[in-house]
């Protein structure tokens, strides 16, 4: 399959999506913060200094703190009254509780999935923590699925892995792409719709949205149907004995990717985080290539002072196509 090489664009409407996200996640994970530590009394800020960089901030936390003042509340350290402290107001409260309850919906599917993705079935807990907020895991996640799902969790040696008796639910293993188009035609498996297009069954096709010009041209066009006829490999199905350099094992890369996006609440993840999974996922060293390779597919962006990947065909006009549940 002869590749296209094509410029990166700037998409600005995704780029805003991302600020946006990045302010919440720094504002859910601070809360989730203060909320665990023993004391109640007001935190100094400068001891919030070292979250900065794992928040995705690209101001200093005190600002943040204060750009957001109906979650927390600013007053002066009741030992040392120089130092600028906070606390938590009644409306993080509230928000607080609305993330408990989103998180008890279908995060532990969404995790169990993860690990599903993995060759090992397992993961260092320090390889999920980046990925917490993204997935909608509770605070505790460690310690509280493995106590209200044994069937599906254990914990041991800094790994969660998925319990030797597992009992997954029977339609877990299948992609979301399967599950798309297994609702479109009426009748077929999602094992069928495995097949090469060149089959009777309709071919798995990645739905693409290119940046401006690019949809319309005569090479991409060419080269994205030659990659559509290339058979489609679940993700969660054993790819050891496909050649690494073939094409279809990184069409397999591509629907790995898609598929781990896509398990994500805003369909978004930092490129960082997924480079500590990239070796249980089985994706190459330099796996950012996958993202400019493909951009009918997902969006690079440099928002942030970080590199964040998107999937593209979730928003339309600024916002998610398909809100999850918690966020509705």
């Amino acid at each position: 399959m002869q590749k296209v090489r094509l410029e990166w664009v700037k998409n600005r409407g995704l780029d805003h999506i991302i600020g946006r996200t990045t302010s919440i996640r720094a504002s859910c994970l601070l809360l989730d913060h203060l909320a665990g530590l023993p004391s109640s009394s007001p935190v100094p800020a400068r001891s919030l200094a070292r979250l900065q960089k794992p928040l995705g901030l690209t101001v200093p936390v005190l600002r943040f703190l204060r750009r957001h003042p109906t979650l927390f509340a600013e007053a002066p350290h009741p030992r040392f009254p120089s130092l600028s402290s906070f606390s938590l107001t009644s409306a993080s409260h509230l928000l607080l509780d609305r993330l408990a309850r989103a998180s008890e919906i279908d995060s532990h599917l969404r995790l169990a999935r993860l690990l599903l993705l993995t060759r090992s079935k397992s993961l260092p807990l320090a390889s999920i923590l980046p990925l917490r907020f993204d997935l909608g895991l509770p605070y505790n996640f460690a310690a509280s699925f493995p106590a209200s799902h044994p069937d599906l969790f254990a914990v041991s040696n800094n790994h969660i892995s998925l319990s030797t008796t597992s009992r997954l639910p029977e339609d877990i293993a299948i992609s979301s792409l399967q599950r798309r188009h297994a609702e479109a035609i009426d009748g077929a498996t999602y094992r069928a719709l495995s097949r090469p297009p060149s089959s009777s069954s309709a071919p798995l096709a990645f739905p693409m949205r290119f940046p401006r010009g690019y949809g319309g041209m005569k090479k991409v066009k060419a080269w994205m149907e030659d990659f559509h006829r290339l058979p489609y490999i679940s993700p969660y199905d054993d790819s050891s004995g496909i050649d690494p350099e073939s094409d279809i094992y990184e069409k397999r890369n591509i629907g790995l990717l898609h598929e781990l996006l896509g398990l994500t609440v805003h369909k978004m993840v930092r490129r960082n985080a997924i480079r500590l999974l990239r070796e249980e996922l089985g994706l190459p060293h330099k796996f950012t290539r996958l993202f400019t390779r493909y951009p009918g597919v997902f969006y690079l962006s440099l928002k942030c002072k970080t590199t964040t990947v998107v999937l593209r065909e979730v928003y339309e006009r600024g916002k998610l196509v398909e809100q999850h549940p918690s966020w509705q």
